[in-house]
């Protein structure tokens, strides 16, 4: 897989080896797939590859009042057909020993299939088994991808951001926003950057550099940088406002959709404590205007937090870490920015993960899913010989139980995301007999709805796994996509990058 620097990514010998590729799999691999077995009892199909690329009914309608500056919120739709086909496929088979390929962030819309890869955003055509050479559009960027946000506006934009060349230790600070439907960079723009530590500062030689971010909401794109926060406005790339960091706290983070919360960082200078002390580090959350970059309100969190994520801006919802390992509570704020309510996760009875790598994105937090006034965590596992679990509802105006969703014996259930009052989830199964799904769960009614029954080949298993993959639903269609890649121990391997599955409903005339 050859993703090399701007303007010509491949050259043309490795664009047409990789399209012999390409064809000779699709002519001998998809009757492989086509045979696993994913249903018993008349419950569901095979998974099958949908050669027809518009083979499915529109399952998406937007939510209630989106405008096209508005960051995406869309409502699936029950296909009319539970079997499951394989909707696209994005694959290489030419993976050597020891390379690596970064793939931070994956979108999608009704017909293209985003991803990042190093320093190049690729677009590829759903319906399609495609390999590298066989995109629609790629967007060059002048150095490694180095943030990016899950959201996507109503007329199908995104944003990431990227470092100024091709140099390992080169500065992240740039940002473009781009249109998912054709590739084009609606702008870019370079930011600021500061020193990783207890005050703002231009870094030195041999001084890292503060992690930035960068989010959406509406008609804003925010980018925080340590030193400070800027807003860009999403249809002309001219900046907004500009806030700075005060004393030694520095912007890490933002999280948007709805609304905008900023995350603070700061350092305690008291030389009296330990240099590893919990007390060094504090956290607050600011909600911010995104329009004047004017605070409304701020929360600080107690001290000896070891972390703050937040799963939601609007509701303002904040996932913290208190002990060793992961989240240990989930903090529900009112518009004042006070705590509502305090839902702990009882010592890992209760489990949630948000994203931990070298990209910040504090808002993306794969399996917590926050709406219809609640929000949704899974438990941990139970069962010696099969496994088990349940996906759980918190009253955030209570912190109480609402409905409990259990996932049978020999299944997993996963939160995806809302999708208007309904939560979306994975059901994974890994005896192969059951078959895995998408299914909506109705909190009112503590009703499950399967859209469409699938099963994986065993190249693609690993994708579901939530803390090293993307999951996207978007318009009737599950993705599971890898955030990197790597080169087989020896020798080549086919390596499955993302996976689309959708209903086999036909399309209707």
């Amino acid at each position: 897989m050859s993703f090399g620097p701007p303007p010509s990514i491949y050259t043309q010998s490795t664009v047409t080896a990789d399209a012999a590729r390409a064809k000779r799999r699709r002519q001998l691999l998809v009757w492989p797939l086509a045979v696993v077995l994913v249903a018993a009892l008349g419950t569901g199909g095979w998974l099958v590859w949908g050669r027809d690329s518009g083979g499915t009914e529109p399952t998406t309608r937007a939510a209630t009042g989106q405008g096209r500056l508005d960051v995406r919120e869309t409502v699936e739709q029950q296909p009319t057909s539970t079997v499951g086909k394989m909707a696209f496929r994005f694959s290489v088979d030419d993976l050597s020993p020891g390379e690596h390929y970064e793939m931070p962030g994956m979108w999608a819309t009704d017909t293209i299939l985003a991803k990042g890869i190093n320093k190049t955003v690729v677009g590829l055509t759903i319906g399609t088994d495609a390999s590298p050479g066989d995109e629609k559009w790629k967007l060059p960027l002048n150095g490694p991808i180095c943030g990016y946000t899950r959201h996507v506006t109503g007329e199908n934009r995104t944003a990431v951001l990227y470092r100024a060349n091709a140099e390992k230790d080169s500065y992240c600070n740039h940002v473009a926003f781009f249109d998912l439907d054709d590739g084009r960079a609606v702008w870019q723009s370079d930011f600021p950057f500061s020193d990783y530590g207890d005050s703002p500062g231009t870094p030195k030689n041999g001084e890292s550099q503060d992690t930035p971010s960068v989010t959406l909401t509406h008609g804003t794109v925010v980018v925080t940088w340590g030193g400070g926060t800027d807003a860009y406005s999403m249809d002309t790339g001219k900046r907004l406002w500009r806030t700075t960091s005060a004393g030694a706290c520095q912007d890490m983070g933002a999280a948007g959709g709805g609304a905008l919360i900023i995350r603070q960082q700061c350092w305690n200078d008291d030389d009296s404590l330990p240099v590893d002390s919990l007390e060094r580090v504090a956290y607050k959350a600011r909600k911010v205007d995104p329009g004047t970059g004017r605070t409304l309100w701020t929360y600080s969190a107690a001290k000896g937090i070891r972390d703050l994520n937040i799963p939601s801006a609007d509701p303002a919802v904040l996932a913290v870490q208190a002990g060793e390992i992961g989240i240990s509570e989930m903090l529900s704020l009112d518009d004042r920015g006070s705590n509502r309510a305090t839902i702990r996760l009882q010592n890992g009875t209760y489990e949630g993960e948000c994203s931990y790598d070298d990209y910040l994105v504090v808002d993306d937090c794969p399996t917590v899913a926050v709406g219809a006034g609640q929000v949704f965590l899974r438990s941990k596992e139970t069962g010696d010989q099969a496994n088990a679990n349940w996906v759980i509802g918190f009253d955030l105006a209570t912190g109480n139980t609402t409905k409990k969703f259990d996932s049978g014996p020999g299944a997993l259930l996963y939160p995806v995301r809302m999708s208007g009052d309904r939560l979306l989830a994975l059901r994974e199964t890994d005896d192969h007999i059951s078959p895995s799904a998408l299914v909506a769960l109705d909190p009112k009614t503590g009703e499950e709805t399967p859209y469409f029954y699938f099963d994986l080949p065993d190249e693609a298993a690993l994708l579901t796994m939530t803390d090293h993959n993307d999951v996207v639903v978007q318009d009737g269609r599950l993705f599971l996509g890898a955030k990197n890649a790597d080169g087989p121990a020896s020798g080549k391997a086919w390596t499955y990058l993302v996976l689309g599955i959708e209903s086999g409903a036909a399309k209707k005339p």
